[in-house]
């Protein structure tokens, strides 16, 4: 009789597990909602961070969570979230570099990428939706919003101003979401194009995909299927990841035709981590409307990421104003670094 109960068990488990996978699937269902991080839903640990280690060079935001940093400047502390998702800046902005006097820019690296902590090499479970809630708990959207947090505390802040650039916008308009009395003001350049999904003229990789030479189309379909293959990614590693994240670089640098700033070492988990915390269906402008900073929105006249990206932003923040670059891609702190700069520095300058 136990071994038929234990098997019974089993076959239950088992179904329940399949049924997750499929209504993920089938819905798009988010893992990550805004107010989750707030309410301490899916943590590792706690908000206040253990104490700080003696080297300098790493915040201690979580017991075995170190996030590699580095910074430029004197002044009020302005923390830099950067995009990728997994592409983490190696030296500062050239379009910040004039506002150093008055401002002490912050970059750090996400978990899960760059010198920051990488927890997770290969997830040995079987279960396929055990692994995809172990993922989103520890490198997922909810985490990297915690993280955000204690970072804020750990400099002291009572208010934090944000900069985020293109996905790293939207982490920081999410945690402006989640935290919005502890944001003095956020600043957004060519947040990523996915606040809302699915987006209505399609993603980054159907963009890329329409403007890429014809020699190079074939290749790029065989790698987005493997890119994709979401049914066989927990049979990857760490490495695999990587590997597989920045080979996406070669196909985006033929159809920019720009030079990218220095970056380091990309994320692998935490990039799938994050696609599976999002889900395919969702939005989030509705969590937008209670920040009452002030917001900039900056986009690049010649990014590949359209106009009206952008703007979805500006529209959903009640107090955000928007500012074309011309002559610029996704990188207008690099390609325009004194307009940049003025543009920043006369909206920082409004705080004051």
């Amino acid at each position: 009789m136990k071994k038929v109960i234990l098997i019974v068990v089993l076959i239950l488990l088992v179904l329940i597990a399949v049924a997750g996978v499929f209504f993920w699937y089938a819905m798009g269902k988010p893992l990550y909602e805004p107010g989750m991080v707030r309410a301490g839903e899916n943590l590792r640990a706690p908000l206040t961070p253990p104490e700080q280690s003696s080297d300098e060079r790493f915040w201690n935001v979580e017991k075995d969570i170190q996030l590699y940093h580095f910074s430029e400047g004197e002044g009020r502390n302005v923390l830099i979230v950067h995009g990728g998702p997994g592409y983490p800046f190696a030296k500062p902005w050239p379009g910040l570099e004039p506002l150093t006097s008055e401002y002490k820019f912050h970059y750090y690296d996400q978990r899960g990428c760059g010198q920051s902590t990488r927890p997770i090499d290969r997830l040995p479970s079987s279960n396929y939706y055990e692994n995809m809630k172990t993922l989103d708990q520890t490198l997922g959207i909810g985490a990297q919003v915690a993280d955000i947090e204690r970072i804020r505390r750990i400099l002291g802040e009572e208010k934090l101003i944000l900069i985020g650039h293109s996905f790293g916008g939207f982490l920081a308009s999410l945690y402006a979401a989640e935290f919005p009395e502890r944001v003095e003001a956020l600043i957004l350049i060519a947040p990523a194009d996915v606040l809302v999904m699915p987006q209505k003229e399609g993603g980054l990789f159907e963009e890329v995909r329409k403007r890429l030479p014809e020699n190079m189309q074939a290749d790029y379909d065989a790698y987005l299927k493997e890119y994709l293959d979401f049914k066989n990614i927990f049979s990857k590693s760490e490495a695999d990841l990587v590997a597989l994240n920045e080979e996406f670089g070669k196909y985006y640098e033929a159809v920019v035709k720009t030079s990218i700033p220095a970056q380091g070492k990309s994320g692998g988990w935490m990039v799938w981590a994050m696609y599976l915390s999002m889900g395919t269906r969702h939005d989030y402008r509705g969590a937008l409307k209670d920040v009452k900073a002030p917001v900039l929105v900056v986009h690049g006249a010649d990014d590949l990421q359209p106009e009206e990206a952008s703007r979805i932003y500006v529209d959903a923040f009640p107090n955000a104003r928007f500012h074309v670059i011309e002559d610029a891609t996704h990188f207008s702190f690099y390609e325009q670094p004194e307009e940049f700069a003025a543009v920043i520095g006369e909206f920082l300058s409004e705080l004051k």
